[in-house]
């Protein structure tokens, strides 16, 4: 699941909406109780749906929930799973993160616990290049899902991929096709910008050293790319290819984040770092927020004063009209306003209450 994907559910208006979320597992025996969960969590949807309607009315979303459900593979599940349902809509998710047992039946779906569990979990993009096809994936950890639209996968079906290459005496073959593969990674670069431009995570590129060098050749982003694997990934299944590719991100995540500590003490000497979270959840409500860095497992939960402007802590996340924790708000707030957030270790940022907010001015 990216942003893209969320845009799409948040999109969607009607009645009824039906969303139903769960942890799931990923290996025996612990897997076996997921589709009696999943079943239950259906029989629940369905008892309040026909308590508020007549079947025939909601004939259709019954239907599409009873297909949804009967095409999970409970032998490849992750962590959680996501369901949601409408008459004319269907889609399930398969998520590197637990999610809370919920159904949610309402004028909209319910995205809330994704939004905020993507926002805390390191995804990038990776970008598989070859002839026949170069594949995208999106990660998430150490999963991926490969893209199956915006043109992807591709194929290059020009002279030297598909069609062979123009012959004649004196003709120089290999300068031929390296321009035609040329041609080739720039309709790939073109078509990886409106999934950077929606989601504008790290890049990391796969294939032999050739391709690896005609891509860094004509490609615009550049400055996206955190990594490269070398070699041939023609036919490595995802699964294999996630153990491979989230090993050079975790390593260079760490780098990043040593970087970010630089970055950080540079702008505290400029005075454009706030340290509280007081003053942190204001200003990124305004959109004044650049960098946000803040520990992995930080949580703040909070309730706003009269004003909505100020967050006061709070001792029972769950107690009625406590936000139960405004970290993940801030989070949010600051890349809905084109900021950027980094996770750092527990600990790093010890002495700056563990979250710090640099700001563009």
């Amino acid at each position: 699941m990216n942003k893209h994907d969320l845009l799409l559910l948040q999109q969607i208006r009607g009645y009824p909406l039906v969303t139903i979320t769960l942890p799931t597992h990923r290996t025996a025996p612990d897997n076996q109780q997921d589709p009696i969960r999943v079943k239950n969590l259906v029989s629940q949807a369905v008892e309040r749906l026909l308590n508020e309607f007549p079947k025939r009315e909601v004939e259709a979303v019954l239907r599409n929930l009873d297909q949804i459900t009967n095409q999970i593979d409970h032998r490849n599940t992750l962590d959680g799973l996501a369901l949601f349902v409408h008459q004319d809509f269907a889609r399930r998710f398969y998520l590197p993160f637990p999610l809370k047992e919920r159904v949610v039946i309402d004028h909209s779906f319910y995205t809330r616990d994704l939004v905020f569990a993507l926002n805390r979990t390191q995804r990038y993009w990776v970008l598989v290049l070859s002839e026949k096809p170069t594949r995208l994936f999106e990660g998430t950890r150490d999963a991926l899902n490969e893209i199956q639209e915006g043109g992807f996968p591709m194929v290059h079906e020009g002279p030297g991929g598909t069609e062979p290459l123009p012959g004649g005496f004196g003709v120089r073959k290999s300068h031929i096709r390296d321009e035609y593969h040329r041609k080739f990674f720039r309709q790939v670069d073109q078509a990886l910008k409106p999934f950077l431009a929606d989601d504008p995570l790290p890049l990391v590129v796969v294939g032999v050293e050739r391709y690896l060098s005609f891509f860094n050749e004509i490609t615009t982003h550049q400055d996206k790319i955190l990594t490269t694997l070398t070699g041939n990934h023609d036919q490595t299944p995802a699964h294999e290819l996630a153990q491979l590719v989230w090993s050079l991100v975790e390593l260079n995540l760490a780098e990043e984040r040593k970087r970010s500590l630089v970055e950080l003490e540079k702008a505290i000497g400029e005075r454009k770092v706030l340290t509280t979270i007081g003053e942190i959840w204001r200003y990124a409500q305004e959109g004044r927020g650049k960098l946000l860095l803040v520990e992995e497992n930080f949580h703040y939960p909070a309730k706003l004063d009269e004003s909505s402007l100020t967050i006061l802590p709070a001792d029972d996340p769950s107690a009625p009209g406590v936000i139960d924790d405004a970290v993940d708000e801030i989070i949010e707030a600051v890349l809905s306003h084109g900021g950027q957030v980094r996770f750092l270790e527990d600990g790093m940022l010890t002495q700056y209450q563990h979250i710090a907010l640099i700001l563009r001015y």
